[in-house]
């Protein structure tokens, strides 16, 4: 099965992936959920979910995601560099008062991990409640 193949099993049978360890990052407007699922064949994938809460005209929130499938035989370039850009952005970013985009400054970081927990939430859904 070539990458092709495997992305269009992942993303159209995802919902019903056994979820095997997740983790949630929590950052300012965004979440992030990290979630290692298991294909048919038992072979494991990595899901990266970023989530932001946004508002319509009317004041109704929903939620707008974005979702990037993350395969074993990437782990170890993808590891290498993300490593190497943010220790390049840690040498040589400006300091947060030359920021402009308010959504990057004084964000606080949560990583919890959660037992039980399924990012298998339908944003749609959620989008529909009232807080």
């Amino acid at each position: 099965m070539d990458g092709y193949d495997k992305k269009e099993e992942l993303e159209n049978n995802e919902a019903e992936r056994e979820e095997i360890f997740s983790k949630v990052v929590r950052a300012g407007k965004r979440t992030y959920f990290l979630d290692v699922k298991a294909t048919r064949r038992n072979d494991y994938y990595l899901t990266i979910t970023e989530s932001k809460k946004r508002f319509n005209r009317d004041g109704r929130h929903y939620f707008e995601k974005h979702k990037i499938f993350l395969y074993k035989e990437d782990f170890e370039k993808f590891a290498d560099n993300l490593t190497e850009v943010i220790e390049y952005i840690k040498a040589n970013a400006p300091e947060p008062d030359a920021l402009e985009d308010s959504d990057t400054r004084d964000t606080k970081l949560e990583t919890e991990t959660v037992e039980g927990y399924s990012s298998g939430v339908d944003f749609d859904d959620l989008s529909n409640t009232q807080e």
